[in-house]
């Protein structure tokens, strides 16, 4: 089942970049679409949609958590930005297919 959220974060766009590199360019299994937008308090927003819960839970143990620890210098902050989970009702798209 498609799982789908949004999630504000507190950094710029240079820590984001660092972060993305850090992840490298292979693909992470199972993530749909990920974009990523300015907030209008100066943040960064994400919208993430994945093929499922599980396979998101996965790449951010495996893969993304790792790369935040690195480009935060060792460790991210305490706690996580809160995520607001979507109730997909449709997807459609050509990564979809």
């Amino acid at each position: 089942m498609v799982y789908a959220y949004t999630q504000d974060v507190p950094i710029g766009e240079e820590l984001y970049r660092r972060i993305l590199d850090e992840l490298g360019p292979e693909p992470l299994e199972g993530s749909l679409l990920h974009l990523c937008v300015r907030t209008p308090e100066g943040g960064l927003r994400y919208i993430e949609v994945w093929e499922s819960e599980e396979l998101c839970a996965k790449a951010f143990d495996e893969r993304v958590h790792p790369a935040v620890d690195r480009a935060f210098g060792g460790s991210r902050p305490p706690g996580e930005p809160t995520v607001m989970h979507l109730e997909v009702v449709e997807a459609r798209g050509s990564v979809l297919a």
